[in-house]
């Protein structure tokens, strides 16, 4: 019996990745959520970080904002922001940071935008190292 289920990221525009896979790991508000085959049935929201698609091979997409709902072993990512690290350029990643950076100084932001706006700041630093 397989333990693999379906993964499927949407944008407006496409469908960015349909497959099989063994776990993904998705940045949640509620924290990182890992998703093995039979989870429970969920809906939440996803904050900035990055989602960890496991198969034979590991594809990772860095995302901003977005919406999950797992349910009969079929898990949807719904988000305008995913991007394949694979074919990250380096250089929209520094200037994503620099201009991130800039906005954590912004004193009209709440504290859910500086929430929000640390864990951008973390992944890009992440991702351009």
């Amino acid at each position: 019996m397989s333990d693999k289920f379906t993964v499927e990221i949407i944008s407006p525009n496409q469908t960015i990745l349909k497959q099989e896979a063994d776990e993904v790991t998705i940045p949640s508000y509620e924290g990182q959520m890992g998703i093995l085959k039979n989870h429970i049935p969920l809906i939440t929201f996803l904050r900035p970080g990055i989602v960890m698609i496991k198969t034979d091979v590991e594809k990772k997409f860095y995302v901003e904002e977005g919406t999950v709902e797992f349910s009969d072993n079929n898990l949807l990512i719904l988000t305008s922001t995913a991007r394949d690290l694979v074919n990250f350029d380096k250089t929209l990643v520094n200037d994503l940071l620099k201009k991130a950076e800039a906005e954590s100084n912004n004193t009209d932001y709440t504290d859910k935008d500086r929430y929000i706006l640390s864990y951008k700041i973390e992944t890009l630093k992440e991702i351009s190292q």
